[in-house]
């Protein structure tokens, strides 16, 4: 594995010209399956009683929170660091400044 090529072919390796498609091409319409289509939130919710859509939000609400403290947490530390990168520029900047 460690010697496997991950890397997309060099344009000087060979390779089949026919296999190119070309703009001229005709692409015949085939039968796609169609996507189904999006319902919306009072379409899926219409059937529940108020006290049922209540606690969906507030269980929505809560997962929705859940997930934005994981991404801050996740990326928390990148943004220490850049912050203390950019900071330590300045500063630098400044002091060159100060001195010059």
């Amino acid at each position: 594995l460690l010697y496997e090529r991950n890397e997309p072919p060099l344009l000087t390796e060979s390779f089949e010209p026919d296999n190119i498609p070309l703009l001229s091409d005709v692409v015949s319409p085939g039968t796609a399956p169609r996507a189904p289509e999006p319902q919306t939130a009072a379409a899926t919710t219409a059937g529940l009683a108020p006290a049922e859509q209540e606690r969906l939000d507030d269980e929505l609400r809560a997962s929705a929170e859940l997930i934005l403290q994981e991404v801050i947490d996740d990326f928390a530390p990148q943004i220490e660091a850049e912050l203390r990168r950019r900071l330590q520029a300045r500063l630098g900047r400044l002091r060159g400044q100060r001195n010059g």
